[in-house]
């Protein structure tokens, strides 16, 4: 082993296409990308490997930056004893997802930071997540870890090949009691329920304890459970939870949007940062219950959340980035998003500062506790309740939107947290289609001309046919093929937009990509791999060699129940049985992996629930207001996975059989089939609605 660190070679990540990489060239350490470079130069040396692995929205990835590796003592030890190599987790979610798991496997906790030790091959032989340069927090110093482990290395090799041995035999034993036995789609259905409803916090709605995380696959779960079994409490329970997530601080209650997760029970105070990924499913969910339960509040989020999107995430040319982090300085923990009495006071007059502290809480379970004088804003009270005794009691709805109107000014004013503008495909695809379906729902072309844009930016500079999508999409192109996930979201996103324009190209596209999918992602029991050995360009190093697949929730949808989505859309889409087919056998071995994972099974009982559904197709005929109140009734309805046509649609859209065009003249009216089953024309939009929410045609005579 080398005695003398090399220079500091930072400059190394001034030109990383990843945010989060450029922030790390100025720290005082010898930062490799991933790549072959740094497992060469650890061969070559005899050295270990630091992996960090991390994103530019994550709190602790940005304290152990600014803290720990900004440490003279932590940079020396690496730079004498270790390569360390720096990954960005939005860039590269192959690496992140074997070495969570390997670390995992050893520790029983994951996250971000995650820290990892690897041999020169690649193994994991030591990990954790966060570690401040000095013992303290009840955790150890990295100075100290770091010591520790150089000298475990040079003097104890037999150790770290235990621990290597030791991770990789856990590894196993998880794959082979996953391998074992079998579960139907009926088993996994009923237990997928069972554990959702017995993980319901009764109190605050949502799922499990503190931390506590949306899951948003969960609620979609509960409202198709309510229809399908015409089970009351699953109605109650999704509902409850959707809108104790909207009044909580969770959701922006000024800008909109929601951040990743609350820390405490009761929504008051989140983890600050706010995820693509989790807006673009939590906007679905919320599109699904303002259609189940006709909610204004949730039509309320459903609106604040596209213009938090647009407004922070949107890219001028088409597409969204991937995140806005939690903090605005070194040190800051939610500055931007909290308020104190007195910025609250500055902003506002004297009654609209009473009714604010009063509606949103102030002073109470929102208080953040570095810092008591700050809080997070949540809905304490009704606007009714807190106007109470002021003089804005006559209109207290029009009150508070004075008071949101100038809170937003007023954070207008101050440094903003820095968005990640990265355009990834996975991200983008689910975009995509929650636009689509919250612009047909709330009759906004302009959201579903923002998924167009979105579909037609990756298709035009970043899809070929024989390869897919490529995961990142930048001024050059696209960059990164083979991706599981890329492929099924953007397929996803691609036909919720097809059905809300009816348009035959974005459709024929999302065919292609699962037809690709199909083809080149199979693995072991015909499950989906999350990279592709023919497509993947990327470089097979370390735990890279070993197959990944994808199946649980995380807690958005997993990608093997996303393509098994897909499939089945496509059936309801194009009448073509076979899609329907390969997702039941995809869902079969899904259900064998997944069928003790309780919540984080959510999707996969969703598609099982869904393959057994037939699809339902309203064709409203005509053209003029009576049919404008037709399309805007069926459109606004819960049908999962249903499609809305004004007038036929083009192929390779298929109707049922027995559904023609109507001639010249003929009046408006509204064709419903359900599978094969067609209801009698439809001119009344509540005989619609009361027809789509029965989720049935008539029984005859």
């Amino acid at each position: 082993m080398e005695d003398t660190p090399p220079t500091p070679r930072a400059h190394r990540l001034e030109r990383a296409s990843s945010s989060y990489l450029r922030a790390a060239a100025e720290q005082p350490i010898d930062w490799h990308p991933w790549g072959p470079e740094p497992f060469e130069l650890a061969k070559r040396t005899g050295r270990p490997i630091l992996l960090d692995v991390g994103a530019s929205w994550c709190h602790w990835c940005h304290v152990m930056d600014e803290g720990t590796y900004a440490d003279a003592e932590v940079a020396r030890l690496l730079g004498q004893h270790f390569i360390a190599v720096k990954v960005d987790r939005d860039e590269n979610p192959e690496v992140d997802r074997r070495y969570q798991r390997q670390v995992g496997a050893l520790t029983g906790e994951g996250g971000w930071p995650l820290t990892a030790f690897l041999t020169p091959d690649g193994d994991v032989f030591l990990g954790g997540t966060y570690f401040p340069p000095t013992d303290g927090h009840g955790r150890p110093g990295f100075r100290r870890v770091l010591s520790e482990v150089a000298r475990l290395w040079t003097e104890e090799p037999e150790r770290i090949r235990e621990n290597s041995q030791a991770i990789q035999g856990a590894l196993e034993r998880m794959r082979s009691a996953r391998a074992h036995g079998s579960r139907t789609l009926e088993t996994l259905l009923g237990a997928v329920i069972a554990q959702v409803h017995s993980s319901y916090d009764p109190v605050n709605g949502g799922f499990g304890m503190a931390p506590k995380f949306p899951h948003p696959t969960a609620v979609a779960l509960l409202l198709w459970d309510a229809a399908a079994n015409h089970r009351g409490s699953s109605d109650d329970r999704a509902r409850e939870t959707l809108l104790r997530m909207a009044d909580g601080g969770m959701y922006d209650q000024v800008g909109g949007g929601f951040h990743r997760y609350s820390v405490d029970e009761g929504w008051h105070i989140p983890h600050f940062e706010k995820m693509g990924v989790d807006n673009a499913a939590l906007l679905a969910a919320y599109v699904d219950g303002a259609q189940r339960f006709a909610d204004p509040r949730l039509e309320e989020v459903v609106r604040g959340t596209v213009d938090w999107i647009r407004a922070v995430l949107g890219d001028p040319a088409g597409g969204f980035g991937s995140s806005q982090d939690a903090d605005n300085a070194p040190g800051d923990d939610g500055g931007y998003f909290t308020w104190s009495r007195s910025e609250l006071k500055a902003a506002l007059d004297g009654d609209e500062f009473r009714f604010a502290t009063r509606f949103f809480g102030v002073g109470t379970d929102g208080r953040m506790p570095h810092d008591p004088e700050r809080s997070v804003l949540f809905r304490a009270l009704s606007t009714a309740e807190a106007a109470e005794g002021t003089a804005l009691a006559r209109d207290p709805n029009a009150a508070l939107e004075r008071v949101l109107a100038r809170l937003r000014a007023a954070r207008g004013q101050r440094p903003a947290p820095a968005v990640d503008r990265a355009l990834y495909a996975d991200i983008n695809g689910r975009f995509l289609g929650a636009f689509a379906r919250a612009g047909r729902f709330l009759g906004d072309a302009t959201i579903v001309a923002d998924a167009r844009r979105t579909a037609d930016r990756f298709l035009r500079h970043a899809y070929a046919p024989e390869r897919g999508v490529a995961h990142r999409l930048d001024a050059d192109g696209g960059h990164g093929y083979g991706h599981l996930e890329d492929q099924v979201a953007l397929a996803g996103g691609l036909l919720e937009l097809a059905a809300a324009l009816a348009e035959p190209t974005y459709l024929a596209t999302a065919v292609e990509l699962l037809g690709l999918v199909d083809r080149e992602f199979r693995g072991e029991d015909g499950l989906l791999r999350d990279l592709a050995p023919r497509l993947y360009d990327g470089p097979a190093l370390g735990a890279l060699s070993e197959p990944s697949y994808p199946l649980e929730d995380s807690p958005h949808l997993s990608a093997n129940s996303a393509a098994a989505l897909a499939f089945l859309r496509v059936a309801g889409l194009t009448h073509q049985d076979e899609w329907r087919t390969k997702a039941v056998h995809l869902l079969g071995p899904v259900a064998t992996r997944v069928g003790h994972s309780g919540l984080f099974a959510a999707g996969a009982a969703l598609a099982a629930g869904l393959s057994r559904a037939e699809p339902v197709t309203v064709i409203v005929e005509g053209t003029g207001p009576e049919a404008d109140r037709l399309l805007v009734a069926a459109r606004r309805a819960w049908v999962p996975l249903g499609a809305v046509f004004a007038g036929h649609p083009p192929a390779p859209f298929s109707l049922p059989g027995d559904v023609f065009p109507a001639g010249t003249g003929t009046p408006v009216r509204a064709l419903v089939c359900f599978g094969t089953a067609c209801a009698p024309p439809i001119t009344d939009p509540t005989a619609l609605r009361a027809l789509l929410a029965r989720g049935a045609p008539p029984a005859a005579g």
